[in-house]
């Protein structure tokens, strides 16, 4: 019973990659939406292995690396095949967003620079002891969720005054680069976890928990860059008051 036990989370996890998996297939295919709702049942299973083991008390060295294997292919090389998906689509808006056709243009590679971000990003995580309180550089799974959207604001939301952006193959390149820079910047970026229920301790995350609500329903898919960018000025607002 303990060895089945133990295992939880690490199912749990394997979940997270499974969904991380369909949802590479699904983006290579082109089909952003569906790509992305596998994304976030792999965030899901993400969020919850960590709580299952926490809460079964059997967290080990195994689990952390398998953890951060699931989401290098849910959260770093999904995100990554989507921008691919974005350039190509920006650089020929007639195209079926085959981007292994011989005759796309190498550039929409650049997307997979996010993919080594990610893997950057990571591999810091696993050593760096700082990080079990909050953040130090974005999170990739909120990296993840963040060009995720842009599909999902390109394909849902075409009257959005986002769209001449994410058409731009410049604005993309952008994006991109941007992508890396915070997923492994020295920027401290507070955690949703709530040790209590107290407001003044955590008004900050009840801030950004209900704007999220808010948002998402008056914005929909265009809340989420919106969203995440009001969390990383919130979380360095916090830094610079320490």
């Amino acid at each position: 019973m303990s060895l089945i036990k133990r295992q939880i989370p690490n199912f749990i996890t394997l979940l997270n990659l499974l969904s991380g998996s369909v949802a590479a297939v699904l983006a290579v295919q082109g089909d952003l939406g569906a790509a992305t709702l596998f994304v976030g049942f792999g965030i899901f299973f993400d969020f919850f292995d960590g709580l299952a083991a926490r809460a079964l008390d059997v967290k080990s060295d195994l689990g952390l690396q398998l953890d951060s294997l699931a989401d290098m292919v849910t959260s770093g090389l999904v995100p990554g095949i989507v921008m691919c998906q974005l350039l190509l689509k920006s650089m020929d808006s007639s195209m079926d967003l085959d981007f292994l056709s011989s005759e796309v243009n190498w550039m929409i590679f650049i997307g997979l620079i996010i993919t080594l971000g990610s893997a950057y990003r990571l591999a810091k995580f696993n050593i760096d002891e700082r990080q079990t309180e909050s953040f130090i550089g974005l999170p990739t799974p909120a990296n993840a969720l963040l060009i995720l959207s842009l599909g999902l604001i390109l394909e849902y939301h075409p009257e959005s005054f986002l769209i001449p952006l994410i058409e731009n193959t410049y604005v993309l390149v952008f994006i991109s680069l941007l992508s890396v820079l915070l997923l492994n910047a020295e920027l401290k970026l507070f955690a949703l976890k709530f040790k209590n229920l107290n407001f003044k301790e955590n008004w900050f995350r009840y801030f950004i928990v209900i704007f999220s609500i808010v948002t998402l329903v008056l914005l929909q898919f265009v809340a989420i860059p919106l969203i995440i960018f009001i969390y990383i000025l919130v979380s360095i607002a916090l830094q610079s008051k320490d």
